[in-house]
């Protein structure tokens, strides 16, 4: 069994306490003011302990905070720690970390099985384009980074895994993993 990321755990976490319909109108009748178990039960036509459980986990995750007044405790929205999880857990640098441990590269693999012979050279073009494009990755990494090649350098390059360089060729512009000069001029790599 995979051990997760503290990362993963926390987002886990903030996902599972925001996950119940019943948690979800607590955290919005608390966005409008603070409220007591017993007021939140009456509104929410729920009993108390049912609410004090929901109440529970969303304290354990920093969502909700009580204060004691009078009798009750007086529960208010944490909105500084929502907005902070939001912002943090989800962020573009982040949010990529939670896949770090799975293969990204597999189903390219699998693709290519299918596709390629024992050579190396490609048996049948794919009808489905994602399965094209894992064939171009592949074939795509043949060429250097920064270095302009002239068709002729390309069609030696792509006939190594096909008669059809030209198709080859196109594909390679048309979807994004080379450019080209007009009539003919340099191509180069443009993905990494």
């Amino acid at each position: 069994m995979n051990e997760e990321s503290p990362y993963v755990e926390e987002l886990l976490a903030f996902f599972k306490a925001l996950s119940n319909a019943n948690r979800l109108k607590i955290v919005a009748l608390l966005a409008k003011e603070p409220l007591s178990v017993e007021e939140m039960a009456e509104i929410l036509g729920l009993n108390s302990s049912t609410v004090s459980h929901h109440l529970a986990k969303l304290t354990k995750v920093g969502l909700v905070s009580a204060r004691p007044e009078s009798y009750y405790n007086v529960y208010t929205l944490e909105l500084s720690v929502l907005s902070d999880m939001a912002e943090r857990i989800l962020s573009p640098e982040m949010l990529p970390t939670v896949a770090e441990d799975v293969d990204v590269d597999a189903y390219d693999r699998k693709v290519l099985q299918t596709f390629l012979d024992e050579n190396g050279r490609l048996t049948t073009f794919p009808a489905q384009q994602k399965k094209e494009e894992a064939v171009l990755r592949h074939i795509v990494k043949m060429f250097e980074l920064g270095r302009r090649y002239s068709e002729k350098e390309v069609n030696e390059m792509l006939s190594q895994f096909n008669e059809d360089y030209a198709r080859l060729r196109r594909d390679l512009v048309e979807l994004g993993f080379m450019n080209r000069e007009g009539g003919g001029g340099a191509y180069w790599r443009v993905v990494a």
